[in-house]
């Protein structure tokens, strides 16, 4: 059985099993503290028997106006976890504290241009391509700039693509 709880600085302790994959993105001790500091409510650990990590969520809220929106900066789950729709269910949590608790336009996500199984489970979760970040990965890589509109985005204005791919630097947040 799989418990969704907060994510916990002693979570730093025991997920390396959900890290030490090639997919998933690992930051420095800091990054996640300001993380667990800032937004907690949108730092979530999937737990299985035995407190061991399966998964976790991180994210925030950010933006102005109509750019106000919950952001996805990394969801992972342990290779042994996968196909459990464990990913779904912490997206789906997110989502709903953007649209609850934060009163957001949308959810975005970046993912490597390359990662085409993750853009197709974006997409299975209802996320579209909205902009291509050129050099977003080290300079190295193209990124997909993915979006979700939320129920206060009617018109659904916020997931309408951009023609043209823009650089980093022209990134409204950060």
């Amino acid at each position: 059985m799989t418990t969704l709880r907060r994510f916990t600085c002693n979570d730093l302790f025991t997920y390396n099993n959900v890290n030490l994959d090639i997919l998933t993105e690992t930051y420095n001790l800091p990054f996640y503290l300001t993380y667990l500091a800032k937004w907690p409510e949108y730092c979530l650990m999937a737990e299985g028997p035995g407190k061991q990590a399966m998964g976790y969520i991180l994210g925030k809220a950010e933006g102005e106006g109509e750019l106000w929106h919950g952001h996805v900066t990394a969801v992972t789950v342990a290779p042994d976890f996968r196909r459990q729709n464990l990913a779904q269910k912490l997206m789906h949590v997110l989502e709903e504290i953007s649209e609850k608790v934060h009163d957001c336009y949308f959810v975005d996500l970046f993912v490597r241009k390359s990662n085409s199984v993750a853009i197709n489970m974006y997409r299975k979760f209802g996320y579209i391509v909205y902009r291509t970040v050129v050099g977003y990965y080290s300079g190295d890589e193209d990124a997909y700039d993915m979006r979700k509109a939320l129920p206060r985005d009617v018109h659904k204005r916020t997931i309408i693509p951009l023609k043209r791919p823009i650089k980093p630097e022209e990134l409204e947040w950060e």
